[in-house]
């Protein structure tokens, strides 16, 4: 079957916006977490090759507060599962958040470029493996065996985002893509619906967010409100209506 047959694949750009209202802290509100701890000291590499228990002391903490809190999917997370569940055509949804609430709501096709909570990676060998073991300087990679070059799967300030070619190719052949509570600010995330309009110009594209953002002029429509009262129906539109 000729490609066109297809149905157009929806990409779906999710930031810290859609998970707030599980219970996770955003990075960069007034009370986010990089306004009560220094980010220069547990969330770069130099920070981790100066002081590797310092850093991977908070990992774990976060880590296990994050575990004990019983924080668990909300309606939007629900709702994107049950567009790529339901959709005909493609769904993949691109996220910046490191917590693991997309597959938890049952998203099969989920690309985390910042990391993910659950994940360490090896600096030796750059093996990537799931744990939620705590790290100390002196953990073995049970790949290569090297001592003390463990650290979170996570993208620290000043490095590159995972998976962007990946994530370029979703955006040029999607038909309609979606930016769900991110805050506009951050690149190459910002980026991504110029990106849209530049190679895929048949595609629409929506803002859904708590309030206008930067980017705002970029996006053909635009719904404003809490991600859980604005993303389902949203959703149920799209798999009975469409979105021409």
């Amino acid at each position: 079957m000729h490609q066109d047959f297809f149905p157009p694949g929806i990409a779906v750009l999710t930031g810290a916006g859609i998970s707030k209202e599980s219970g996770i802290d955003t990075f960069r509100d007034a009370d986010g977490l990089w306004n009560r701890v220094d980010l220069e000291e547990v969330a770069t590499l130099e920070a981790w090759h100066r002081d590797k228990k310092k850093v991977l002391d908070f990992y774990n903490r976060t880590r296990a507060m994050f575990r004990a809190s019983g924080i668990a999917p909300n309606d939007a997370h629900k709702a994107l599962a049950r567009l790529e569940r339901e959709y005909e055509g493609e769904v993949t949804v691109i996220t910046q958040n490191i917590d693991p609430l997309h597959e938890l709501a049952g998203s099969k096709r989920v690309i985390h470029m910042h990391g993910r909570d659950g994940e360490i990676r090896c600096m030796a060998c750059k093996a990537v493996f799931e744990s939620d073991k705590d790290l100390t300087p002196v953990s073995v990679c049970p790949n290569c065996k090297a001592v003390g070059e463990l650290r979170p799967n996570i993208v620290w300030f000043g490095e590159m985002p995972m998976h962007l070619d990946e994530i370029y190719e979703v955006l040029e052949r999607c038909g309609l893509f979606l930016a769900i509570g991110t805050s506009g600010e951050v690149y190459p995330a910002a980026g991504f619906v110029l990106h849209v309009r530049r190679h895929a110009p048949r595609a629409r594209t929506v803002e859904l967010n708590l309030e206008p953002t930067d980017n705002k002029s970029l996006f053909q429509e635009h719904i404003y409100g809490p991600a859980t009262e604005i993303v389902p129906p949203y959703v149920a539109r799209v798999l009975t209506q469409g979105w021409r």
